[in-house]
């Protein structure tokens, strides 16, 4: 199958190289995000503008970072609305506004084509694996079709229900994840400054009840102090504003997610938008005044704020 692949970033990259591994021709927009060696070399084509991918491709797969830069690749000038081809599908991987998804839906469905929201959940390594958790949205026949595309790139694969729901469940993912790096971050600030080893009170945790995905990895990159980015803090405020802003629209209160918003907020606060998420714990290092393993005092002052001499 020709597919598009527009979002080519840290997860797109693998994403596309798997469907190309699988023999699916990728094509992919030049003007966004230069081609990657790996797809270059293994026959993937670049095209000037989503206008010119849409026109050459039966799949269009978008992984962008939000909600604007969606639209701007389907509505904007030379977007896929204005090459896509009728009967062609669009599978959006972003994580973006449900609202604007269900909107998005109707347009190019009004096109003749079809629409599926598939975020995903698993970061870099779930890319590079193949095994990310993907949430859809979609009709069944739909979803039906555009399956065996998603397991080339996933494990966990539900459709969820109609269009928007896969969004839906993927801001439902990211407060359980976001609260699970502030619980994390909390325990093992308190395991340091009390005086034990964090690494052997991870190890000890992961055998009983509060073990998960989270303390395993996010847990390790905190005593690490490995926060290259698998998903940045600003992504992961992105899909927490879209939790709040829905949560308003909705009536309802989510008092921990806004509490783990703010961490959030310190983060950026402090120049470290970039940074992976699990550096949310470098929030409450700060407000604790000492790190969950050793750094020394230039490396404190540096990296966290803190004045030299801190504990």
């Amino acid at each position: 199958m020709k597919i598009g692949f527009i979002g080519l970033g840290i997860m797109g990259r693998p994403m596309a190289g798997h469907l190309q591994t699988a023999g699916h021709a990728i094509y992919s927009c030049a003007n966004r995000t230069p081609m990657p060696d790996g797809l270059r070399e293994g026959g993937a084509i670049a095209c000037p503008t989503p206008a010119a991918v849409a026109a050459e491709v039966e799949c269009l797969i978008l992984m962008l970072p939000d909600t604007p830069d969606v639209e701007r690749v389907l509505f904007g000038p030379d977007g896929v609305a204005e090459g896509v081809k009728p009967g062609a599908t669009v599978i959006d991987m972003s994580s973006i506004d449900p609202i604007a998804t269900r909107e998005f839906a109707a347009k190019i469905e009004a096109l003749g084509c079809d629409y599926v929201d598939a975020p995903v959940s698993g970061g870099e390594v779930g890319a590079k694996n193949a095994a990310l958790t993907i949430m859809c949205g979609a009709k069944a026949h739909v979803f039906d079709r555009v399956r065996p595309l998603l397991e080339l790139m996933g494990k966990n694969i539900t459709l969820v229900g109609e269009v928007g729901a896969g969004q839906v469940t993927k801001v439902a993912n990211q407060i359980i994840v976001a609260l699970n790096i502030e619980a994390v971050s909390e325990a093992l600030v308190f395991a340091s400054k009390a005086g034990a080893d964090p690494a052997r009170v991870r190890e000890a945790l992961m055998g009983g009840f509060a073990a998960s995905r989270v303390l395993e990895v996010h847990g390790q990159r905190m005593i690490d102090r490995s926060f290259d980015p698998g998903f940045r803090i600003r992504l992961h405020q992105k899909d927490l504003n879209l939790a709040l802003s829905g949560a308003r629209s909705l009536g309802i209160s989510l008092p921990a997610t806004a509490n783990a918003q703010q961490l959030f907020s310190s983060c950026v606060a402090y120049g470290d938008a970039e940074k992976d998420h699990s550096a949310m714990v470098m929030a409450l290092e700060r407000a604790a005044n000492h790190l969950v393993s050793g750094c020394s005092t230039e490396d404190i002052s540096h990296t966290t704020g803190f004045s030299k001499g801190s504990s």
